[in-house]
Parts: structure tokens; C-alpha cells; sequence
């Protein structure tokens, strides 16, 4: 069975940020939950994708 396509995390909005200098702010851990997403569905779409041969050098 094929793995399931990555799901892409979900932004929060602006009112989520209770902007007191939390470390990590919700926006913080969001672009480190979108940069995973990111290299997950790299991974996934890689795997997915039909081999290519090498191209023919003959002349």
C-alpha cells in the first residue's frame, strides 16, 4: 500500500499569537511544521516519480 501525501500544516491566524515573545511562537513552530512538510513531500513525490534512463550518448 502506498504512503498517504504528506498534509500540509495549517497557518495560524494572526489572533493565535498572543505577542508576548514566546520562544517558540506559534508562527515559529508553524514555518518548522512547513519546512518538514516541504521536505516530506519532496520525499514523497521523489518516490512517486517514474525513473528516467540515461540519456543515449551514442552518435
Amino acid at each position: 500500500m502506498p504512503s498517504p501525501r504528506p498534509i500540509p500544516p495549517v497557518q495560524p491566524a494572526l489572533e493565535d499569537c498572543c505577542r508576548s515573545g514566546c520562544t517558540p511562537c506559534v508562527f515559529d513552530l508553524y514555518e518548522e511544521a512547513l519546512e518538514r512538510y516541504e521536505r516530506e513531500l519532496a520525499a514523497w513525490e521523489a518516490a512517486r516519480s517514474p525513473a528516467v534512463p540515461p540519456a543515449s550518448t551514442s552518435r
